[in-house]
C-alpha cells in the first residue's frame, strides 16, 4: 500500500497569537508561507501584486484567490501600516508624516517619512531606525538617542503608506519615483530588515522599483557596504561631512573606526563591481566656519580623485541647542564652483519643507518634547 502523502497545509495559528505583518515578507518568504497552507508559489506572487501594485490591504478584495484561501490569509496575516501621529504640509507641497512604531524602552517611538514632490519625479525619504546611535554632531535625530531598530514590515509600509496617503493608483502612477534611505536612522546598522525591505521595493512584484532609483545612505559602515555591493544592486550615498579624518572625527564619529582611506577603497570597490555605470553620490552638510572654507573644498576634491562621485551640499538644518550655522549662499556657491572646476559633479540641495522642520528629526523631537502622553495617545492631526 502506498503511504498517504503528508498534510502541507498549516495548522490553525494557536489562540491568541499576533498575526505577522505581511508587509516584512519578501517573495521568497511568502512563498514560504504559502507552502505552509498548501498553496502555489504563484498565488503567493498574486499576493504580493494585491499589496504593491493595487494597495490593497484586505485580503476579502484579493478576488483571483479562493475564498477559503482569503479567510486562512486573514487568521494569520495582517497588512498593516503604523498608525500617523501627526503630518505636516509646507507650502513647497513637501509632505512629513509621524508615524507610531509603538512604545520602547527609553519612551515613545516615532518615524518620520518625508516626500518631496520635484518635475518629473517625487522622492520618499524613509526611516531604518527609531532614533540613531551614530551620535553624528550635526544631526537632530543622533540628538535624541536611539530607540531600536524598524522591522522589515515597518521600513516597507512606509512606501505603502505615502502611496495611499498621496491618493496614488500603485498600478499606474509614479508619484513615488525615488525612494532614498535618508530619513532617521543608520540603514546598515539594521542591516537585515533594511535588504528585506530592499528587495521588496525592487521586486518586480513588490513596488517594482528601478535599482538606480533606490538609494541607501551610510555614515561609513564599511564592512557593511561590502556586504550590500554582494547582496544586492542599489544606489549608494555616503553622508562625508568632511574631507578630513581630524575633522570627520568629530562630526561622525563612526570614522574613528573606519577611517577615510578605508571608507574611500570600499566606496570604490562598491562602483567597481557594478556591470552598470555607477557613482557614490557623497552628502556634504554646510556648516559655518566649520567644513566650508575653500581650502576645505579642495582637499575634497583630492579625496574624490579617480572616483565616480557625485558631491551633493546640504544647507544646515538648525535645531534647538545645537551649536552650528548654516554656511552663507556665497560660502556655499564658492565651494561648489571649486569642485566644478575640478570636474566633480557638484549641486546643491534645494532647502525643502523649512516651514515644517523637514530636517529628519525635527518633527519627532518637537513631539516628544512636548508630550507626556504615549505617543499611541496623541491626537493624529494638529500636535505640532
Amino acid at each position: 500500500m502506498t503511504a498517504a502523502a503528508p498534510d502541507l497545509a498549516a495548522p490553525p495559528p494557536a489562540a491568541g497569537a499576533q498575526p505577522l505583518n505581511l508587509f516584512g515578507f519578501d517573495r521568497a518568504r511568502l512563498r514560504e508561507e504559502f507552502a505552509r497552507l498548501g498553496e502555489a508559489a504563484y498565488r503567493a506572487d498574486q499576493a504580493m501584486l494585491w499589496i504593491y501594485r493595487r494597495g490593497v490591504a484586505d485580503f476579502a478584495q484579493m478576488s483571483n484567490l479562493s475564498r477559503s484561501l482569503r479567510e486562512r490569509l486573514a487568521e494569520r496575516f495582517v497588512i498593516a501600516p503604523p498608525p500617523m501621529v501627526a503630518e505636516r504640509i509646507s507650502a513647497d507641497g513637501t509632505r512629513k508624516w509621524l508615524l507610531n512604531v509603538g512604545g520602547a524602552a527609553r519612551g515613545p517611538a516615532a518615524i518620520e517619512t518625508v516626500y518631496i514632490p520635484e518635475r518629473g519625479r517625487g522622492t520618499l525619504c524613509i526611516s531604518s531606525q527609531a532614533g540613531c546611535a551614530m551620535d553624528c554632531s550635526f544631526c537632530a535625530t543622533g540628538a535624541q538617542g536611539f530607540a531600536r531598530n524598524l522591522s522589515a514590515a515597518e521600513i516597507v509600509a512606509q512606501v505603502w503608506f505615502a502611496a495611499r496617503a498621496l491618493g496614488a493608483d500603485f498600478q499606474n502612477e509614479k508619484l513615488i519615483s525615488n525612494v532614498v534611505f535618508m530619513g532617521m536612522g543608520e540603514p546598515l546598522a539594521n542591516y537585515a530588515n533594511v535588504l528585506a525591505a530592499l528587495r521588496i521595493l525592487l521586486d518586480d512584484f513588490g513596488f517594482g522599483l528601478s535599482k538606480r532609483r533606490v538609494t541607501v545612505s551610510t555614515s561609513g559602515l564599511v564592512p557593511y557596504i561590502d556586504r550590500l555591493r554582494e547582496d544586492c544592486d542599489t544606489a549608494l550615498a555616503v553622508s562625508l561631512h568632511a574631507p578630513d579624518d581630524a575633522l570627520r572625527d568629530e562630526l561622525v564619529p563612526i570614522n574613528r573606526k573606519y577611517p577615510l582611506a578605508e571608507l574611500m577603497a570600499a566606496c570604490r570597490r562598491y562602483v567597481e563591481s557594478k556591470p552598470r555605470k555607477a557613482h557614490v553620490l557623497f552628502e556634504y552638510v554646510m556648516l559655518d566656519g566649520v567644513n566650508d572654507r575653500p581650502e576645505q573644498a579642495r582637499a575634497l576634491a583630492r579625496l574624490l580623485a579617480g572616483l565616480p562621485a557625485k558631491v551633493n551640499l546640504i544647507p544646515f538644518n538648525p535645531f534647538p541647542h545645537t551649536r552650528y550655522r548654516r554656511s552663507p549662499p556665497e560660502a556655499i556657491e564658492r565651494f561648489a564652483e571649486i569642485l566644478r572646476g575640478k570636474d566633480i559633479l557638484t549641486t546643491v540641495r534645494r532647502t525643502r519643507g523649512d516651514d515644517i522642520s523637514a530636517a529628519c528629526g525635527q518633527l519627532a523631537g518637537q513631539i516628544v518634547s512636548r508630550q507626556s502622553k504615549r505617543l499611541g495617545e496623541i491626537p493624529v492631526k494638529g500636535v505640532a
